[in-house]
């Protein structure tokens, strides 16, 4: 998929989950249909103002403005060119397909996971067949692209419960994590797994994966602090309280390291982010006042993107117990 239709396919995908057609859009916005018909076509770049306007209809906040700058012009003829292999990958490329991704993964906190999905496994695709033929220095940084883009799919199957989709997805990322070295892919991997489990209000489940991921080599102190509190939180919900609250006690300890800057595969990894799973963890021990408390701060201190993502409604309806119980 070339930069250009990375934008255009993610457009079009949330449109159609938004109910709105693209004269109706062009309408509402301004533009000509013709053009953004163009654009959604794939055959013409978007403008700044176009990206702007699409990012207001379709209460994106700023990500597709930003997925438009990172394929524009000079960076989108550079993506297109190493996927149809009329230029050799370097590391200009791997960092553009990077950004890519970055955008990506943003745009799923502001539009939700099912517009994503094609566009997401449509670009995973593609550099999964220039890794097949990539060779030289930047290999190795491009295998961990590719396996962050399979990291990403998985985590999207899982959003949209496609359970079985997204447990085959994230035993193919742990693996190419395995393969690189990488401590937080694989971590992060895991934690995924044990994040199905909870949906699955699976609790066995949930102490497996989050204590697999808590004891990855290498995964960053901000991963280990979510996954002790969720282990713990799988742990109170079995009414073991006690090992519950060893690993609550355990994650509250990383505080102070936890709040270095995450890794970009686990961006959203903020103190007010681990609020949320402490929270969790204090109402499976059935300590209302505590769980409301951590519950509500985490959801106030989220970054405006996140406010309104798809996997805020957990921790909503959690708060909303929490007070009943208090």
């Amino acid at each position: 998929m070339t930069g250009d239709g990375e934008f255009s396919h993610t457009v079009r995908a949330a449109l159609k989950s938004q109910g709105i057609s693209i004269r109706a859009a062009a309408r509402a916005m301004k533009f000509d249909h013709a053009f953004l018909s163009r654009v959604l076509a794939g055959k013409q770049r978007p403008s700044g103002a176009l990206a702007c306007s699409l990012d207001k209809l379709l209460n994106a906040g700023g990500t597709l403005a930003a997925l438009a700058e990172v394929t524009a012009d000079d960076e989108g003829d550079r993506i297109a060119a190493t996927l149809s292999h009329a230029i050799r990958l370097d590391a200009r490329a791997v960092e553009s397909l990077n950004a890519v991704l970055t955008s990506q993964r943003r745009l799923d906190d502001a539009i939700g996971p099912q517009p994503m999905i094609f566009p997401a496994g449509a670009q995973t695709a593609s550099v999964r067949e220039l890794l097949r033929r990539a060779s030289g220095a930047e290999r190795d940084s491009l295998a961990i692209v590719y396996a962050e883009h399979v990291q990403f799919d998985g985590w999207l199957a899982a959003s949209t419960r496609d359970d079985a989709r997204a447990v085959t997805l994230l035993r193919e990322a742990a693996r190419l994590a395995e393969a690189a070295e990488s401590g937080p892919l694989l971590a992060q991997a895991r934690n995924f797994m044990g994040y199905i489990a909870r949906q699955q209000e699976n609790p066995r489940g949930m102490i497996r994966w989050f204590l697999a991921a808590y004891k990855t080599p290498g995964a960053h102190p901000a991963q280990r602090m979510g996954d002790a509190a969720q282990a713990a939180h799988g742990y109170a919900t079995l009414g073991q309280a006690d090992s519950a609250r060893r690993l609550l006690d355990d994650a509250l300890s990383l505080t102070d390291d936890a709040a270095d800057t995450p890794p970009d595969t686990a961006y959203w990894l903020t103190p007010s982010f681990q609020r949320l799973n402490i929270g969790l963890a204090y109402l499976g021990l059935g300590q209302a006042g505590e769980a409301a408390d951590h519950l509500r701060a985490g959801l106030e201190g989220l970054p405006m993107k996140q406010q309104s993502a798809r996997w805020t409604a957990e921790y909503r309806e959690a708060l909303q117990r929490a007070i009943a119980y208090a």
